[in-house]
């Protein structure tokens, strides 16, 4: 009776998984196919297919992606791998649809820590420890696989990449034009510098306000660049602060340094915004610096990156690393194939040239790649050596919403968090819409509970 009684909630906990998952994909209309592939696809009895998925897909990391997975099939010809790109604002509700229909990809890569710890917590996904073994422990940086260790001690997955996603880009040409002494540090001299240089065409920044990732995303940096925090480290709702309100009269003050169309910015918009020269400071990782290369190398010898400014030289700063990585579904296929491509990722001459694909941006995780010259010789990593060292420091001490601190439990609501929009919806309604901003926190942090509790 015990046994059945058991089966029965366990029945009940998977029917209710599976009708949240069904939820959120039905929210994005995404119950008939998952990355444009359809459900009712039936897998015969060939060769092993493998589907890999990922969130990165930009064309020289495509053409690594396609080296990568010709390597591994000429090594392992009963396997074949099948990439499919997903999105960064869409993956949620693309994998839930995936994981409440039984059509999961058979690895995925470049989703942040939190997605793999939400996944793993809901049971949906393999441990990863042996794939780690295998690559070799002594190979990382120390601690790089921390925030990926779950409540009962093993790997959700392992990181593939560090990003150091939210550092101040600057122009030094208009700060010398616009009379800047120094790259800014605390928000009043980012204000400054943000009003001295803009004019003309040219903007102070591209900080996001759209109802987006980014602009969730950027809060959070800003909430913790005034010394508060989302959520306390035994994970009790601590939005609610003098900090939160900082941060969006700070945020709010800024909107005069963007462009108009910032009202819908997101990634893509505001990295397009600085490179093209349209803003005097920037907010990206170091995929600014590769773009640049291509697309505007007229002002590549004058950009430099700092940690993003403090709301006082007393706050430390807090730099936001979603920790792209790599794990795979409990249901996948055939999780020893997803296993042994999973390690062949990490294979130098394929794992350089994917990282390189981004140059700057994908910063490895492997103190290994990092020493080697096949890495270090890229004319992106050897023109801007200052640059690259700062960002690797910040995102190998960064953090995000399902790691706030060291010294914070892993968040396994945060994925769920990021896609509700709830802190962009909050900057919104205080920077867009004009209300008050107390009344708006206390919602939020409302909403933030319920979340919790779902």
């Amino acid at each position: 009776m015990a046994v059945d009684r058991y089966r029965k909630q366990e029945t009940a906990v998977q029917s209710e998984k599976r009708r949240r998952l069904l939820k959120l994909a039905a929210s994005a209309g995404l119950t008939a196919t998952v990355a444009g592939v359809p459900f009712g696809r039936a897998f015969g009895a060939e060769p092993i297919t493998l589907r890999w998925w990922s969130t990165q897909a930009a064309p020289d990391q495509l053409k690594a992606y396609k080296a990568q997975i010709a390597g591994f099939m000429t090594a392992h010809p009963g396997v074949k791998v099948v990439f499919e790109a997903t999105s960064d604002e869409g993956y949620p509700a693309q994998l839930a649809a995936a994981f409440a229909a039984n059509q999961v990809p058979d690895i995925i890569t470049h989703l942040p820590s939190y997605a793999a710890q939400t996944y793993y917590a809901d049971g949906l996904v393999e441990p990863i420890d042996d794939v780690v073994a295998k690559v070799g422990v002594d190979k990382y940086y120390p601690n790089a696989n921390d925030v990926f260790r779950t409540a009962d001690g093993k790997l959700c997955a392992t990181g593939l990449a560090n990003t150091a996603a939210d550092v101040l880009w600057i122009r030094r040409d208009l700060m010398q034009k616009a009379g800047v002494d120094k790259v800014p540090e605390t928000w009043d001299e980012l204000r400054s510098a943000c009003k001295k240089m803009q004019g003309g065409r040219i903007y102070g920044a591209p900080l996001p306000y759209g109802l987006n990732s980014m602009t969730s995303l950027i809060m959070l940096g800003f909430i913790h660049r005034a010394g508060g925090q989302v959520f306390t480290p035994d994970l009790q709702v601590g939005i609610d602060s003098q900090a939160t309100l900082d941060a969006l009269d700070f945020y709010k003050s800024m909107r005069e340094f963007c462009p108009p169309g910032a009202t819908g910015y997101s990634w893509g918009e505001s990295l397009t915004a600085f490179v093209s020269g349209s803003t005097a400071t920037g907010i990206y990782g170091g995929r600014v610096l590769d773009n640049i290369a291509t697309q505007n190398p007229a002002i590549a010898d004058f950009v430099t990156c700092a940690t993003y400014p403090t709301q006082s030289k007393s706050v430390q700063p807090w730099t936001y690393n979603d920790f792209p990585c790599i794990f795979i579904p409990k249901k996948a296929k055939n999780i020893s194939a997803s296993k042994l491509f999973a390690e062949y990722l990490f294979d130098p001459a394929g794992y350089i040239s994917e990282l390189l694909g981004a140059p700057a941006h994908l910063l490895p995780v492997l103190k290994t790649i990092a020493a080697d010259p096949r890495y270090s010789g890229n004319p992106i990593i050897r023109k801007y050596p200052k640059e690259v060292a700062l960002m690797s420091a910040a995102a190998a001490s960064g953090h995000n919403l399902g790691y706030e601190s060291p010294s914070h439990k892993p968040n396994r609501r945060a994925n769920e968090i990021v896609a509700s929009n709830v802190l962009a919806e909050m900057v919104q309604r205080v920077v867009l819409n004009n209300e008050a901003p107390k009344p708006v926190v206390s919602a939020t942090a409302k909403k933030l509970e319920a979340l919790m509790k779902a």
